[in-house]
């Protein structure tokens, strides 16, 4: 799946990243049919990308958040960043 965006900063060639990350985005492919775009900018710096999955993991093991409330957040936040997700 391509996808199209309007973002300022190109994200990175997953086959070019370390192997855990390349890991997380090849996960996000198969499942969503691409990495996601915030991720592959993230990837540019490694200590964000660990910070921003240790967060997502953080929140899915902490069971504060339920999984359709996860997925309606993505959406809405999706969608005030113009993001097609």
């Amino acid at each position: 799946m391509t996808q199209k965006s309007n973002q300022r900063i190109d994200g990175v060639n997953p086959a070019e990243t370390d192997k855990r990350t390349k890991a997380i985005l090849d996960a996000q492919a198969k499942k969503w049919g691409g990495p996601l775009i915030n991720h592959l900018v993230y990837a540019h710096n490694p200590h964000i990308f660990k910070a921003v999955r240790g967060m997502w993991g953080g929140l899915d093991q902490s069971g504060l958040l339920d999984a359709p409330l996860v997925a309606l957040v993505n959406r809405r936040v999706a969608f005030h960043n113009n993001c097609p997700f």
